[in-house]
């Protein structure tokens, strides 16, 4: 049996060897969901950060795993997160949101951090955001030790966001689905209509 390739710590020591001061992984949660919000985290290690053996992809790990490993990660490193909420999605649309989600981190990290030399690296292949201290790397929750961990604390962080809404907005069962298109999910929408936290895209009109 092939053994699955984990994260590497490998890219963040090569800029740290080049002078960096802090190396930030970032990853975004819930772009291809039907409800809720978009959820996007930034997280650096220091640099003699020996990586965690499981910690991995969030969509490759459960979610009793992702909790564990999201308090491990806020122990050991620094973590930023930020939220695009669905009256925001509604209104720009996903791909700006997604644009702007990531632009808010990186402000918010560069202001809290100046003078200092900051590099980004980003899950996705994202050209819209342009920076000379920016690097995007395709399917970088899979390959980069900091974009793992921002995808996990993004993934517990807007879990907990969805269970809690699905206290309010019943019938759905948010706090299982967490607001994607599951069949349940759609038969909801045709049965109860979209409620408040519902995306309003073409791609919701056609279970109405």
């Amino acid at each position: 049996m092939k053994k699955t390739k984990k994260p590497s710590f490998n890219l963040e020591r090569k800029l740290y060897a080049k002078k960096a001061d802090y190396v930030f992984g970032m990853d975004e949660v819930g772009r291809g969901s039907f409800a809720g919000p978009l959820v996007a985290s930034a997280v650096v290690f220091k640099k003699e950060f020996a990586w965690f053996e499981k910690l991995n992809d969030s969509k490759l790990l459960s979610a009793k795993k992702r909790k564990q490993l999201s308090k491990l990660i806020l122990k050991h490193a620094k973590c930023f997160t930020q939220i695009i909420e669905v009256e925001t999605i509604n209104k720009i649309g996903i791909g700006k949101s997604n644009k702007l989600i990531f632009e808010r981190l990186i402000k918010n990290i560069s202001e809290e951090f100046k003078n200092k030399k900051i590099h980004f690296l980003i899950d996705g292949n994202k050209k819209k955001i342009r920076r000379n201290n920016l690097s995007f790397i395709v399917k970088g929750d899979s390959k980069i030790i900091s974009i793992a961990a921002a995808s996990i604390i993004a993934k517990v962080h807007r879990d907990k966001i969805m269970q809690d809404l699905g206290k309010i907005y019943k019938g759905y069962n948010f706090a299982k689905n967490k607001g994607y298109g599951t069949k349940f999910h759609q038969e909801a929408i045709r049965k109860l209509g979209l409620c408040d936290i519902h995306r309003r895209s073409f791609r919701l009109k056609k279970f109405l």
